[in-house]
């Protein structure tokens, strides 16, 4: 049985790289049979972090192929990382080119615009929405007039990380309910929040999945039984089913694609704009 193939990918950027690591995660996705390791190398603003970086790119081991992803504006820098040798991808400088002779304009590079608080509006929509995300977490409160939506679902299923995601992305103000043992045995949810049917939206889970999940937090516990989490998830899907309220398996999904069905599902989108 042959190895797989190994690659490091690292993601340079002036910035915090966080555009570049997404960008490379989408691509190496597409990739079966090879090992990658990842390394984000952010703020890359000076010759000194770019001879650092290049060197940290230049001592990769051997024995795994080397992908770069690089964002860094300045020329000179550019050229210090791309002296560290591999394969060498910049996500935008041709679309950027492209952009420029159909617009008949020039760019005017800037050092990490694209997660800068250019928009101070956006930005101050983002904060309340997560503020208001944690304060309505875990069903602590039910005032939920102000909710562009409202996620339910069994312990640990992933609520909170949505809510988070969307309110930090998106500015949304997602609030979450967790169905309880009492919710479960009425086979109803409490008419606090039935009252915003419109904007629920429920969580499921594999059991099995949920069974490790919660074992990692509370070990050989009734609540991590695989027993246990078989009839919770089982029971709020009913729940789901008989009350008509859409609902998505997260079993394999990221956050990112669960944020972006459920703003599809509750036409979400629309808000944004």
């Amino acid at each position: 049985m042959s190895e797989n193939k190994r690659c490091a990918i690292f993601y340079v950027s002036d910035g915090t790289a966080i555009t570049a690591e997404t960008v490379g995660r989408s691509l190496i996705t597409q990739f079966t049979g090879i090992d990658f390791i990842e390394k984000r190398l952010p703020f890359i603003n000076d010759v000194e972090t770019a001879q650092a970086a290049a060197a940290i790119i230049r001592n990769t081991p051997s024995d795994f192929q080397q992908l770069v992803i690089n964002t860094v504006v300045d020329l000179e820098l550019r050229k210090i990382i791309h002296s560290a040798g591999g394969l060498k991808l910049d996500p935008f400088n041709r679309l950027l080119r492209r952009i420029e002779n159909n617009l008949g304009l020039k760019r005017d590079p800037g050092v990490g615009r694209t997660h800068g608080m250019s928009d101070s509006t956006s930005y101050n929509d983002r904060i309340e929405a997560t503020n208001f995300a944690l304060s309505h977490d875990d069903g602590v409160n039910l005032n939920l007039h102000q909710a562009d939506l409202v996620l339910l679902g069994v312990s640990r299923s992933g609520k909170t990380p949505t809510c988070l995601y969307l309110a930090l992305h998106y500015g949304l103000k997602a609030a979450n309910y967790p169905i309880t043992d009492d919710d479960l045995e009425r086979m109803r949810l409490p008419a606090d929040v039935m009252a915003h049917k419109n904007k629920l939206f429920g969580l499921t889970i594999d059991p099995f999945r949920l069974s490790q999940i919660r074992s990692e937090r509370r070990p050989n516990s009734r609540y991590a039984e695989l027993r246990k989490c078989q009839a919770e998830v089982s029971d709020a899907e009913m729940i789901y089913h008989r009350n008509q309220i859409p609902f998505l398996n997260t079993t394999l999904t990221s956050i990112e694609e669960i944020s972006g069905k459920i703003m599809i599902a509750l036409d979400l989108n629309k808000k944004l704009y």
